[in-house]
């Protein structure tokens, strides 16, 4: 049996980690007592007044147990992304669920929390990369950016940084699924040219280096935009919540410079461990094969046009739009063009769209929504800051050494859009207590 992309052994053990993550929410929820640190935040900053406005508070006591209730869901949240013991779609369900039968927010709040712009604005992400597909527009992309060039190290130096411009703009997942079948018939046009006439002698070591450089490259134009990436729309929400908001334009100033500098990066790393393998060195024969494929498509098709100028449009929207269009907004076109001007139909865009991987974004919002409003992230942030200033990182290169590195050594173990939904409402707040200008933007 094929358990590729399956978790094996005891990570395997859906019902065990389930059990576990219940159990670790049951003891954080409702055996510990609540710290007295946490009871003083809460009154200090005004969070057991506002519970009690909203009435799902009546006193101190009930208001430190909603956010006791909020401090368990997150290990159990945890748990449950790391392992998937649930589909990540419906660990993301699960978050206004628990929302709603715990009374951890007014009702009316938490439909906001769990359909706002950031989540609109990631539907339409995906369904604009859908219809790229859909229409077939991707392959013609790909004969644009790499069927000018020739010989072995123009087209991997164009591949990487032509990606992870692109990969800034677009989704990873989605670029990656219909740039690998462009990347297999350029290794597989290549292999075959330098290949006797009676059979194709492989080369593993360029099929590993070209999907790799993809790969890597599609994640070094992560940082450069918010449609890159759910955990960049995710931060973007928790900025607003936390009445600093940032907008498309702003995360590019801070994040696009990155792109080039990681690309330069990718390819010297590239070049220096893994190409001396390689046995392929003209990938010439590949590119004019995805040529030869796309003149048999003919002419650009109505269908493709539209999706060209849709793509245009919406990437102009975001940027230069501002508050005034927000992101969800353009966003949304991506399904509602296509259908007026007949060039796909709405079912097939549907189909294309990953709802498991939306339902977790608006989740991961829900729960950044409730640590911050039960006032659990403040305590968590108050706690962690205290910790780091023993060693002399609560602030500056230190505070943002010490986040970087912890939050890449988890999204090692978990995603990374569920990394930024765990610990975003923490170290969001964080910055903003150093009272440094621009510190909670550098830090998130």
């Amino acid at each position: 049996m094929d358990t590729h992309g399956e978790k094996t052994g005891i990570f395997a053990k859906k019902g065990l980690w389930i059990g576990i993550g219940v159990g670790v929410f049951i003891v954080v929820a409702f055996l510990l007592p609540t710290p007295q640190s946490l009871i003083e935040v809460l009154e200090e900053y005004g969070y057991v007044e506002k519970m009690i406005d909203w009435e799902i508070a009546g006193n101190i006591e009930e208001a430190s147990q909603k956010t006791m209730i909020v401090l368990g869901i997150v290990p159990m949240a945890v748990i449950f992304f790391a392992v998937e013991a649930l589909p990540i779609g419906a660990t993301g369900i699960l978050m206004p669920v628990l929302a709603y039968f715990f009374g951890l927010l007014p009702f009316n709040m938490i439909g906001k929390t769990f359909a706002g712009d950031a989540p609109l604005f990631m539907l339409g992400v995906f369904a604009l990369g859908g219809t790229v597909v859909e229409v077939g527009f991707h392959k013609r992309l790909a004969v644009w950016l790499l069927g000018w060039t020739k010989g072995f190290w123009v087209p991997m130096i164009v591949l990487c940084f032509s990606m992870s411009i692109v990969g800034s703009f677009m989704s990873a997942p989605a670029m990656c699924s219909f740039m690998v079948p462009v990347m297999m018939a350029v290794y597989y046009g290549s292999v075959k040219a330098n290949s006797p006439e009676e059979k194709v002698i492989h080369d593993p070591a360029l099929a590993k280096y070209l999907l790799f450089s993809l790969c890597f490259a599609l994640n070094m134009g992560g940082p450069g935009t918010p449609s890159a990436g759910g955990r960049n729309v995710i931060m973007m929400g928790f900025f607003t919540d936390y009445g600093i908001p940032i907008t498309y334009s702003g995360w590019m100033k801070y994040g696009w410079g990155l792109v080039p500098i990681g690309s330069a990066m990718l390819l010297l790393y590239m070049a220096t461990f893994f190409s001396k393998k390689i046995k392929t060195r003209d990938l010439t024969p590949g590119l004019q094969y995805i040529k030869d494929e796309t003149r048999k498509m003919g002419k650009m098709s109505y269908a493709e046009y539209v999706t060209a100028i849709t793509l245009f449009i919406i990437v102009g929207l975001w940027i230069f739009g501002g508050e005034a269009t927000g992101l969800g907004g353009p966003a949304l076109l991506a399904l509602v063009v296509p259908v007026l001007f007949k060039s796909v139909k709405f079912e097939n865009i549907l189909e294309r769209i990953s709802f498991n991987a939306w339902f977790m974004y608006c989740g991961a919002l829900t729960l950044g929504a409730l640590l911050k409003e039960s006032g659990g992230a403040l305590w968590l942030a108050k706690t962690f800051l205290h910790g780091l200033s023993q060693v002399g990182m609560d602030k500056g290169y230190g505070l943002w050494v010490g986040m970087s590195g912890f939050s890449g050594l988890v999204t090692n173990f978990m995603s990374d859009a569920a990394t930024v939904a765990l610990i975003g409402p923490i170290v969001v707040p964080m910055g903003i207590m150093t009272q440094v200008a621009g510190e909670p933007w550098a830090i998130g």
